[in-house]
Parts: structure tokens; C-alpha cells; sequence
């Protein structure tokens, strides 16, 4: 942040968000190839997991409010990337499961986001990765 002036408030919140938008940024370029959201991604991996899990479940591993996760889950099963079933012992219960086109590119989009960590942390030392790490699960 080297035009960051100087005089600026010390706001951790605004320095988290700003950090935030450069990580979901550049985590976005990587994911548009693939025609996912940086959300989309996050759902495929809780999914990649534990495949199997409803809705309440997957949203509650992945911190995301139910009304948000519903559009997402809706898009991703018109886009093919996650299928929707009936649990066996429940009819009521639908449970969530990536494709086979989500399993086909499972490697390369965890790849991204080993990239993207990759990237996004190369400033740091490894002493530096770990403390940010165990901050930012604190503040979570």
C-alpha cells in the first residue's frame, strides 16, 4: 500500500476489508476461466470435503447464511457444478453432491487456490503465515 497515507486512521476493519478485496480480486481472475464465483469455489470445496451434506450443513461449515447459500446451491445446479438428492433414509432431506463435472476439475481449481494462497502470502515468512493464520481464525 505504498500511496497509503500516513495521517490515515489505525482501522483494523478497514484495513481487513482492504485486504479482503485484494484476496477476493485476485482470487476472481483465477476462478473466471472456469465460469465459478469466488463463492461458488468455497461451496465446491465444503462439498469436496464432505459430499453428502444438506444445505443447513454445508452452510453452517462454511459460514454463509442460509438466504445467501440458496441462490448460490440454485445457480450451481443450473450450471451442472452440484446436483441435489434425496437422503435414502428421508425423503424430506435433500443432500448435496458435486458432479462429475465438478470432479473433473478438482484438481486444478484446488490448485488455484493453492496459488492463489501461495501468492497472496509470498510477502510473509512462514512465522508470519502461521500468526496471520491463527489471527485471522481468531477473529472468526
Amino acid at each position: 500500500m505504498a500511496d497509503f497515507p500516513k495521517s490515515f486512521p489505525d482501522c483494523t476493519i478497514f484495513l481487513l476489508a482492504k485486504a479482503y478485496q485484494k484476496a477476493h480480486g485476485m482470487f476472481k481472475k483465477q476462478l473466471q476461466p472456469y465460469g465459478l464465483t469466488n463463492l461458488q469455489h468455497l461451496v465446491l470445496e465444503g462439498l469436496w470435503y464432505r459430499d453428502g451434506q444438506t444445505a443447513a450443513q454445508l452452510g453452517k461449515l462454511l459460514i454463509l447464511d442460509k438466504a445467501t447459500l440458496s441462490g448460490i446451491l440454485d445457480r450451481m445446479v443450473e450450471a451442472d457444478w452440484i446436483r441435489k438428492r434425496p437422503d435414502t433414509s428421508d425423503k424430506r432431506v435433500v443432500r448435496l453432491y458435486p458432479t462429475a463435472k465438478a470432479e473433473a476439475i478438482k484438481p486444478k481449481l484446488i490448485a488455484e487456490r493453492v496459488k492463489a494462497n501461495e501468492s497472496l502470502l509470498s510477502i510473509f515468512s512462514v512465522e508470519e503465515t502461521v500468526l496471520l493464520k491463527r489471527f485471522l481464525k481468531d477473529l472468526i
